[in-house]
């Protein structure tokens, strides 16, 4: 389980940080609280240096400066708040939320991406719930699989909100790998319960960021990888029509962003944001609302 792993990470930090402070108030006869410093505000430094090499890597040169910084920043803080305060959190096992506004609304499955959780949608679920839509914010799990065998856990969700609402068909956002599942879900159980379906920072083409990954789900989504393509082979107009996409030019993690694309899909772009700070952008988030307020169940 994810959450596991990354609570067992966070405490071996914790406690490297311990002793390094403890040392060094022996050493130089610091104070306690210069470790608990550290501890808060090394991890978040070293993120921020990271995502801002990443992020000029990955925009090489095709964005302006003020757009990559805000971006960097900006992903910054999503990604240490999300890996920090909320994914290692997540204690229960996913299951339906109720709507929360005017009932009637078409469900919807929120797909996460690689090695995250449900608790990437911690935002955007009480916005779609209060907008009167049910929700069902999975796990992809095993972490490291084929993006094959994630399609089962999608089509419990699809059922489960089907049974719920009493419609015959289901809106599905997914974020990046998530979004491929969604593609991969619909290869084994067809499009005719998919009302939309709504993709943020998907690598649709692959991304370059991990040229020899390992993972099986890894190597599907490297640049231009023969899964991919035998994905796209075989998925019609039809089915293409149902998507909407989002992209970044700054995203660091799914490059080249414009590539990102299905043929006839013209993508939303919002500028200056990061790959995981599209789950949780307050303008990102309206426009996912937008879509699903058009879809018809």
């Amino acid at each position: 389980m994810l959450a596991r792993m990354l609570r067992k990470i966070l405490l071996f930090q914790a406690a490297f940080f311990a002793v390094l402070s403890t040392t060094m108030s022996w050493l130089a006869d610091w104070p306690a609280w210069v470790g608990l410093l550290i501890f808060a505000l090394l991890p978040m430094f070293l993120v921020a240096v990271w995502m801002l090499k990443s992020t000029i890597h990955a925009c090489r040169g095709q964005s302006p400066w003020g757009s990559v910084l805000r971006a960097s920043l900006g992903e910054s803080f999503w990604v240490y708040r999300a890996f920090v305060t909320r994914l290692p959190w997540a204690w229960r096992v996913p299951k339906l939320q109720a709507a929360a506004g005017p009932q009637g609304r078409i469900g919807v499955v929120l797909v996460h991406g690689f090695v995250c959780n449900h608790r990437i949608w911690d935002d955007l679920a009480p916005r779609l719930r209060a907008h009167g839509h049910a929700v069902f914010a999975l796990d992809l799990e095993p972490v490291y699989a084929s993006i094959d065998d994630y399609a089962a856990t999608i089509e419990h969700a699809v059922q489960a909100l089907c049974q719920h609402t009493g419609h015959q068909q289901v809106a599905l956002v997914g974020h990046s790998m998530g979004g491929l599942a969604i593609r991969a879900w619909m290869r084994v159980n067809g499009t005719a319960r998919a009302a939309l379906a709504v993709t943020l920072g998907t690598p649709h083409q692959g991304t370059q960021v991990a040229p020899h990954a390992r993972a099986p789900n890894g190597k599907q989504m490297m640049w231009r990888s023969p899964w991919l393509a035998a994905l796209a082979a075989g998925e019609s107009a039809a089915t293409r029509s149902l998507f909407r996409i989002a992209i970044t030019p700054q995203d660091a993690i799914v490059f080249p962003q414009r590539e990102q694309v299905l043929p006839g899909v013209v993508p939303e772009v919002f500028d200056g944001l990061g790959h995981v700070q599209l789950c949780s952008n307050a303008q990102v988030m309206d426009w996912v609302a937008e879509q699903l307020a058009n879809a018809q169940a």
